[in-house]
């Protein structure tokens, strides 16, 4: 296949380590195709997605949504959630948008032993905490507790869950309501909660399923009482998923050779 050009973009954007998963996979692929960053503001997007040869994008913080509205075409859960993370430039027929996040986080949650959970908390109510609701739900959550520092910004968690099967509870961080099997944080990395607040939620909380990963431990993977997991795993996996997007067009397809494909992409991102 011809030599062809990929990106990620965000704002910021140099610590993103997509570059490394992708050109892993497209190594492993037989594939001497480009992938690189590219710091890309908000008020900047359509602008630089209109001038953009790029095959696909990878689309991070604050984009996601913009990239959604970009789309002439969007998969089920870009669709549910409203954010997407990558677009695919190669169809005739205009831009796709795809939300990865969600698929990658529901298969790291199962390579995690976490895949079973019923009843969920999810620190956060932003565009990830979406994600993690529709990942949970795809897991066979059934009671979803939102924990979030104005609960009044989760609305939009509680009529999510009614469309996925699941029941949404909303409370504020720190003050959990009953016990769960899965928390799953959302907050961005660095974030930090107060001492009382991380131990109440380490205390009815199960095992911990942290999204960030840089800087590790987290403050709360680091009060934690119990496993805990942070989210190489689903940047992995979202990003295996995108792979088969930009190489086939098609994030339902394996691609050739997926498990030696992903074992590249691990080897290249953990080391292992």
């Amino acid at each position: 296949m011809a030599a062809e050009h990929l990106e990620v973009w965000g704002d910021p954007i140099g610590h993103s380590r997509s570059p490394q998963l992708h050109l892993a996979a497209y190594r492993a692929l037989g594939l001497d195709w480009e992938f690189t960053r590219r710091e890309v503001p908000a008020d900047a997007f359509a602008v630089r997605l209109a001038a953009s040869g790029a095959r696909g994008l990878a689309v991070t913080y604050p984009l996601k949504e913009r990239a959604f509205a970009a789309a002439a075409w969007r998969d089920e859960r870009a669709e549910l959630t409203g954010v997407a993370n990558t677009l695919f430039r190669g169809d005739p027929a205009g831009i796709r948008a795809y939300n990865t996040d969600v698929g990658g986080l529901a298969i790291a949650l199962r390579e995690a032993g976490a895949g079973d959970a019923a009843a969920v908390r999810i620190l956060g109510a932003g565009a990830t905490a979406t994600s993690a609701l529709v990942a949970a739900a795809e897991n066979g959550a059934s009671r979803v507790a939102v924990a979030a520092r104005r609960p009044e910004r989760a609305a939009h968690l509680v009529a999510l869950g009614e469309r996925v099967g699941a029941a949404v509870s909303v409370e504020r961080i720190g003050e959990p309501a009953s016990d769960v099997d899965l928390t799953i944080a959302t907050l961005p990395g660095g974030s930090a909660l107060g001492a009382p607040d991380a131990s109440a939620l380490s205390r009815r909380g199960g095992t911990l399923f942290d999204v960030a990963y840089s800087p590790w431990p987290s403050q709360l993977a680091e009060a934690w009482d119990g496993s805990v997991h942070h989210g190489l795993g689903m940047l992995l996996h979202q990003a295996a998923l995108q792979v088969r997007v930009f190489v086939g067009g098609d994030v339902s397809r394996p691609l050739a050779g997926e498990e030696a494909v992903v074992g590249a992409m691990r080897a290249a991102l953990m080391g292992d």
